[in-house]
Parts: structure tokens; C-alpha cells; sequence
């Protein structure tokens, strides 16, 4: 027997205790309710059932041992809207706890809920489908109480910060600011900040908390300070559902960022299920803790890994949700990652669900023997539908993200010429510390809630001394529309923080995890004051749709990419192969220039026969349809894009 601390794991543990059912947690429906937890030190568990959340057990029942470490209750009556929580007996001690596989539960979590979950299902959520699949995906960043929480987002205050947010109509036809920027902004995909229950924010407190939802406490329920109501756990299950139903229906995808890495309390639920089994130890038996969180889930162990793709699956079929974006995936292993990928595809269609992650962690974590952790230098291991985020292409560009006053490619930095030119072939043609399968494993992005914004990065990076970040400094602008430029035309695909098209600031904050709602949220005063920049980014996301060789993902995309040439220092260039097999498409070729020093350049075009060039995007804009002359000036921290037509 082991203690609370440590737990000496072997893979025979795992042969004799490995339970592979689906039916771990409550299943309640058609007048039945069937309890089921896995145990395996336990010598006996008590089941306690609950009317109302904060009163005495209305009910205890012993559950029946089953094998392989199972406990089992059932009930032939519906326990619908009750709470409940469990005795675990051992070696003379026992623990309450609440389940870890519950799918709601009480106000900050600490009991757990039966819930009949069609009867939390909002009108036509059965018929509720994703929106079609396009040839690419642009995937927006968002967290639920930002997108909000402004008092000019144009949403009603009590629902600010909310899941109800998203589903607000307007009064007299008209739209609120916020849904109606999302709808017409043109991304595919909004990638929202993690909302299953976290344990860092005060539920039955007031709105002035903040948190990005990095601590997860119930993997299998929403977060209630989303909620309307965060005292009944069924009011959670269905807002959430309705937020989800209206993304859809606004043409838009969604991502669930999930946290499998870590727990916010090493006394979790699952820990007082089966003492430390979850958790990796070093060898002198304290937590390991590559996540910098204080400990870090053992995926490569078998009730590990079921547990975590179980989830993840569970949110795909109840939710709906069409994709994932795992947070420090480097702790995770290929091996489940791998698994993960193999059975979403198999439920959903190849590559119907995305997936991407961090291929990092904050420290090294060790794993089970012959595990391969899920590290960007690992890349050539996972699954080709399985993303991870090319902090190479974002400081290429822009500049370390730990070093305010480093700069990048846009903003003044020198020597970057080779490393953008291997940037848009997704990394494929060389140039880091690994050679992807596909740029389909390249996920390209200049900014995330971690670190400073694209904006204050650029604003610290240029200007010296006191700083406004709200003013719209041409030269950080530029560098803006730059950067924006530079990845949108890089190949794999595409994601952008909430807000980087209008100057996202958090006034020079780094690491607003935990910061004040008024210096995360959405400003959305200032999306209408940039608007200029607004519409840039539009053009971009609408041009990016239209050219497929860009937005070609297979193993041969980077041999679109031709004649890359560098001109000077900031000035380069490179030609991309446009056709398709179709045979439709309205530019052969295209032509693509990066001038990111402070001077204009002057270049002669290559003959192009079939009409010329034309500019379809400049430094000012990305509907431009300019024909060409026999060469062209492109700005100072500019970049501009040539297409030619068949010949």
C-alpha cells in the first residue's frame, strides 16, 4: 500500500488495474442512474447523495466492488439535478471526495452533479453541426469574460463576461459591437481560453475577478463565473452549450483550450481517487513539476492517458466542440497525442477536430520508460494532423518574447533575412531544430494571451523612455501591418490573439494571468479608433482564403516557394506556385516582398507574360488590384504581394 505522496508505479499495476470502459462517472437517463468510479487502493467507497449542495447526505449508499479497481452504484430512478460526492476507505483513513469524472457540480466545485444532460441541451442543439470546413483555418484566440467585459462591446451588463454573451441578438435588427466584429472579422476558428471548471476565481464572487483559467479543477464541467447562475451546475452545462450553439451559427468553429498537464491543487479529486498514481515523482519522491504549477499528470500511464483522452472526447460529443489546443503539450507524450488524434478522426472524420499545442514545457518532466514527450523536436513522431505553435516564425519576426527591447525582423532587428525566408515554407526547407512532416504541423502566430500583445511588444521595442500605448505611432503601425503581413503569407496555418488587428494593449503587462479584467479586456473604443488597421487585417484573412498556394498543408507545399532572394538587409523575397490541379484559379504565380527597414525599395519586376503583375497588397492596403509597371517601390516596413494571371 502506498502512501499520499508517492506511489512506486509499474507497467504490471497497469496490466492488473486497467480499466478501458467509457462509462467511468454518472450515467443518468431513461428513469436509470448508474454511478461507476475507479478506486483501485480503495478497501471500501460510500456514495453520499445530496439534495441541495451545502446541506447534510439525504442518502449513503455502500458501492459494490467490481474488478480491476471499479466501484459501482446503480439507481432505476432518475437522481436528476442531485449532488453527491464519495467516502474513499483505506488503511484505516478515509477521504471525501468529489468524482473525476463528473460532467457538473456545485458552486466552486467541491461536490459533484447528476445531471440528465439532454435535459440541459438549449432548443435545436441536437441539430447543431459545425460550420463547413474552408481550405484554411484561421483560428482567433479569445477569452470569454474579455470578448465582454467592456461596457462598449455593446452586450448588457448583467450578461458581460459571460457565455451569454456570445448569444445576445441586439435590439431593432442591430448586432452588438463585439458579435458583430467576430462575424465580420473572418476568422474560421475562435480558440477559447480554458473554460472547464477552474479553481482560481471565486464563483459566488463578484465580477471584478480575473483569471485565464490555467488551473483546472473539474476537467469535465464548465466554469461557473461564466455562468448566469453558478449555484446550479445545470445552468452552466446549458449556457455553455448555447454559447457554442451561437459560434456555430455565426459561421465560426471552436477550439477548447484544455490544460492535461497540470492540476491546481495536488490534493485533487484524483489524487484522493488513487494517491499518487496521477502524478510523476522524482526519484527522491517529490512532485515533478515541468509545468512550474507544482506537479504535472503522469500521461504515459494507463488510467492517465484514458482519463485525459476520455475527456477530450466527451467535450467533442456533448459540446461539440471541433477542436483542441493543449497547453504545455511537451508534458503530454507522442504516444497519446498520437491516440488522441487517431480516435477523433475515427469518430469525426480525418482531420474533421484540429489539434495543436505547445510542443514545450517549462522544465523537464520524466516520463514513463519508452515515452516520447510531445516536444517540438519531437514533431516528426506526431500524427501530421496533430499542430504546434512555431515560436521560431514569432520571434523571427518580432523579437524574443522574454526580452521586451529585443527586436525582431519588423522592428529593427538584424541579421533575420535566411531565418523569414525558412519561415515561409513553414520550416519545412530548414532552419530549426526540427524539419516538420508538412507545414500542416505549423501553427504561425506573432502573438498569444502569454507575453506582451503584438502591440506593446512593438511600442517597447521602438520607442524608448514614457510610452502612450494607446497612440497610434505610425512607425509601430507599420511594424504592425508588417508582421501581419509576413505570417498571413508564411505556409501552415494561422492564429491571432483577440484583438492584435486593433492594437491589443495590456499597457505593457507580460503576464496578465491573474491581472485586473480592465487591463485583459477588450477595448472595443479602440477597435473603431483603428480601424484602419482593422481593415487590414480583413483583407488579409479574406486574401489568404482565396490563394491556394498558400493554404496548401500536404508534405510538397514548400516546393511552391521559389527563388527566395535576399536584397539587402530587411528586403527579400520569394515567388509562390499558385495552380491547382482545378485548374480555376484566378493567379498562376504570386510574388511576395518583405521590406522591413525603414527605407523604400525599388524593385524591377521579372517579366510575366498574360497581362503583368498586379499588387493585390501593399503597405496600406490588401484590396488593392493595382496593375504593375515594369517595377515597383514597396515602403519602408511594408510588404507587398504580386500575382500573375495564366499566360
Amino acid at each position: 500500500m502506498n502512501d499520499n505522496n508517492f506511489f512506486n508505479y509499474s507497467r504490471e499495476f497497469d496490466d492488473r488495474f486497467r480499466y478501458d470502459g467509457k462509462d467511468l462517472g454518472v450515467r443518468c437517463a431513461e428513469g436509470r442512474t448508474v454511478f461507476k468510479v475507479w478506486s483501485p487502493f480503495a478497501e471500501s467507497v460510500e456514495l453520499r447523495l445530496y439534495r441541495d449542495a451545502a446541506a447534510q447526505p439525504v442518502l449513503k449508499r455502500e458501492m459494490q466492488n467490481r474488478q480491476r479497481g471499479i466501484w459501482e452504484q446503480e439507481f432505476q430512478e432518475s437522481l436528476h439535478g442531485m449532488y453527491y460526492d464519495y467516502l474513499v476507505r483505506s488503511g484505516g483513513k478515509e477521504v471525501r471526495t468529489a468524482d473525476p469524472y463528473a460532467v457538473s457540480c456545485s458552486c466552486n466545485g467541491e461536490k459533484s452533479m447528476v445531471l440528465d444532460l439532454r435535459l440541459t441541451d438549449p432548443p435545436g442543439f441536437s441539430l447543431d453541426s459545425a460550420p463547413p470546413k474552408g481550405q484554411e483555418q484561421i483560428i482567433y484566440e479569445l477569452h470569454i469574460k474579455d470578448f465582454s467585459y467592456d461596457e462598449n462591446s455593446g452586450i448588457p451588463q448583467k450578461l458581460r463576461g459571460k457565455y451569454k454573451a456570445f448569444t445576445v441578438a441586439g435590439e431593432d435588427g442591430t448586432e452588438p459591437v463585439c458579435i458583430r466584429h467576430l462575424k465580420e472579422l473572418g476568422i474560421t476558428h475562435v480558440h477559447l481560453l480554458p473554460f472547464f471548471d477552474y479553481g482560481s476565481v471565486d464563483e459566488a464572487g463578484d465580477g471584478s475577478q480575473f483569471n485565464w483559467g490555467y488551473d483546472p479543477y473539474n476537467y469535465n464541467v464548465p466554469e461557473g463565473s461564466y455562468a448566469t447562475d453558478p449555484q446550479d451546475g445545470a445552468v452552466r452545462v446549458r449556457e455553455c452549450k448555447e454559447m457554442i450553439q451561437a459560434l456555430h451559427a455565426m459561421g465560426i468553429r471552436v477550439v477548447m483550450d484544455v490544460v492535461y498537464n497540470h492540476t491546481y491543487r495536488t490534493d485533487s479529486w484524483l489524487q484522493r481517487m488513487a494517491p499518487g498514481y496521477y502524478y510523476r515523482h522524482m526519484e527522491d519522491g517529490s512532485l515533478a513539476n515541468g509545468s512550474d504549477c507544482g506537479n504535472d499528470i503522469a500521461a504515459g500511464r494507463a488510467m492517465a492517458d484514458n482519463y485525459i483522452a476520455d475527456s477530450v472526447l466527451y467535450w467533442a460529443r456533448e459540446y461539440h466542440i471541433d477542436g483542441f489546443r493543449f497547453d504545455l503539450m511537451g508534458l503530454l507524450t507522442v504516444e497519446l497525442m498520437n491516440r488522441i488524434r487517431r480516435e477523433l478522426d475515427e469518430e469525426f472524420g480525418v482531420g474533421e477536430k484540429l489539434m495543436y499545442g505547445e510542443p514545450w514545457s517549462a522544465f523537464s518532466s520524466p516520463m514513463e520508460e519508452g515515452m516520447k514527450p510531445a516536444l517540438k523536436e519531437n514533431a516528426s513522431y506526431l500524427d501530421n494532423g496533430i499542430g504546434i505553435f512555431s515560436d521560431d516564425t514569432r520571434d523571427a519576426i518580432k523579437g524574443s518574447v522574454f526580452q521586451e527591447k529585443e527586436p525582431g525582423f519588423v522592428n529593427g532587428g538584424s541579421d533575420l533575412e535566411q531565418r523569414i525566408l525558412h519561415a515561409v515554407t513553414g520550416w519545412k526547407d530548414g532552419g530549426a531544430c526540427f524539419v516538420p512532416k508538412s507545414c500542416e504541423q505549423i501553427i504561425n502566430y506573432v502573438s498569444a494571451h502569454d507575453n506582451f500583445s503584438l502591440w506593446d511588444k512593438l511600442v517597447l521595442s521602438m520607442h524608448r523612455g514614457t510610452v502612450d500605448f494607446t497612440e497610434p505611432y505610425e512607425d509601430v503601425m507599420a511594424a504592425n501591418k508588417l508582421a501581419a503581413f509576413i505570417y498571413f503569407t508564411c505556409q501552415g496555418s494561422l492564429f491571432m490573439q483577440a484583438g492584435e488587428e486593433f492594437g491589443r494593449t495590456k499597457f505593457g503587462e507580460d503576464n496578465s494571468y491573474c491581472s485586473a479584467p480592465e487591463i485583459n479586456m477588450l477595448r472595443w473604443e479602440q477597435a473603431a479608433r483603428f480601424g484602419d488597421l482593422v481593415e487590414y487585417y480583413k483583407g488579409l484573412i479574406r486574401l489568404r482564403k482565396s490563394l491556394p498556394g498558400l493554404c496548401d498543408k500536404s508534405p510538397a507545399a514548400a516546393q511552391r516557394v521559389t527563388q527566395k532572394r535576399i536584397y539587402r538587409d530587411g528586403v527579400v523575397s520569394f515567388r509562390v506556385d499558385n495552380k491547382t490541379a482545378y485548374g480555376r484559379e484566378e493567379w498562376e504565380e504570386l510574388l511576395i516582398v518583405y521590406n522591413a527597414s525603414p527605407h523604400s525599395y525599388t524593385l524591377e519586376l521579372p517579366q510575366a507574360e498574360g497581362g503583368g503583375w498586379t499588387i493585390l497588397a501593399d503597405g496600406s492596403g490588401t484590396d488593392c488590384r493595382k496593375s504593375a509597371a515594369e517595377s515597383v517601390e514597396i515602403e519602408g516596413r511594408s510588404g507587398m504581394m504580386l500575382a500573375r494571371g495564366a499566360s
